[in-house]
């Protein structure tokens, strides 16, 4: 990517797309567009952010038309746990295809130079072979609990290949892990188990909580990655990689949801106990990524598990009046 030229970050006042920008600004870009909707972000060096509702079309066309941007960064989506994805099943589809054909369309009329479109790896199988090679996509059917949110991100990755078949548009893909990290969303509603275990044990330990309940049998295997290590992978694969096939990008380790709630649990230094409620859905068994076209690549996170719960858990406590009221 060429430094000068403008780069737009969708969703960049999320999780994934501050810690976008957050590397761009760390490796001298300087010339970057954000977009807001609800929350208007700090105001940043080398950032302009830009007022834009990315449901709506016309709204969107407008964006392109005057920005211009020359590389695009589509991270936004409506995001979600287990308990949001299987409640708000209309709404997780139509407002993720909505955003990105706006986007994705858009960055086509417009010229853009490169796209980059972020995924989930939820698009895989449920009973998926382990780890999960970028080949198994669409070999089997879904994990129910989140098949809308799947099919929509699913759309996304064939529309950057048709539009790359058709137009010869330079658009990309990448499959995420499990993430985790500054600006996650803690609301126990709908924030996935990570964020949503941080903040049950913190609670539980200001009250003196004799125990902590956790959805499931604990016994399912997660891949975390710090979203410092996927926007690190993101900006890599825009300026190394041009390939038609998506990408996974992950940690290539798995521990299972028990296992996790241990470490969290020392972490935040809760002494009570623990109760998995087997009554509630454990989601799909396993998810590992195989990620040795990211690494063949040259490119290998950094950041250990254990490392980047402790730090996310301090910026937690340093802004746990914001965090949870978000």
């Amino acid at each position: 990517m060429n430094k000068d030229k403008r780069i737009f970050v969708a969703g960049s006042t999320g999780m994934v797309g501050s810690a976008v920008i957050r590397q761009l600004t760390k490796q001298g870009y300087t010339n970057i567009t954000g977009s807001h909707h609800k929350r208007k972000p700090e105001k940043q060096d080398h950032v302009q952010y830009v007022k834009l509702d990315l449901l709506d079309q016309k709204a969107v066309e407008n964006f392109f038309s005057r920005y211009k941007p020359s590389y695009v960064f589509q991270c936004a989506a409506r995001v979600g746990g287990i308990h949001a994805n299987n409640t708000y099943r209309a709404r997780f589809l139509y407002e993720n295809l909505e955003i990105q054909n706006n986007i994705i369309h858009q960055s086509y009329l417009n010229g853009v130079d490169k796209l980059l479109f972020l995924g989930s790896s939820c698009i895989y199988p449920k009973f998926c072979p382990q780890p999960m090679k970028e080949d198994y996509l669409l070999t089997g059917p879904l994990e129910h609990t989140n098949e809308p949110y799947a099919i929509a991100k699913i759309a996304g990755i064939k529309m950057c290949e048709a539009y790359r078949d058709q137009y010869g548009c330079n658009f990309i893909s990448a499959m995420p892990t499990n993430l985790y990290g500054p600006n996650d969303n803690y609301d126990l509603e709908n924030s996935h188990v990570l964020p949503a275990l941080i903040r049950k044990f913190h609670e539980a330990g200001i009250r003196k909580d004799p125990v902590v309940e956790i959805w499931g049998s604990g016994a399912p295997k997660r891949e975390f990655m710090h979203v410092d290590d996927l926007s690190g992978a993101l900006v890599f694969l825009m300026n190394k990689y041009d390939g038609r096939a998506f990408v996974n990008v992950g940690t290539g380790q798995e521990i299972s949801i028990k296992e996790l709630a241990g470490i969290i649990k020392k972490i935040t230094g809760y002494g009570g106990d623990l109760h998995f409620d087997t009554s509630k859905p454990d989601g799909t068994p396993r998810k590992l990524l195989d990620v040795s076209r990211l690494i063949n690549h040259g490119y290998e996170p950094s950041i250990t598990l254990e490392e980047g719960i402790k730090s996310v858990y301090e910026d937690f406590k340093e802004n746990y009046a914001r965090l949870i009221s978000t």
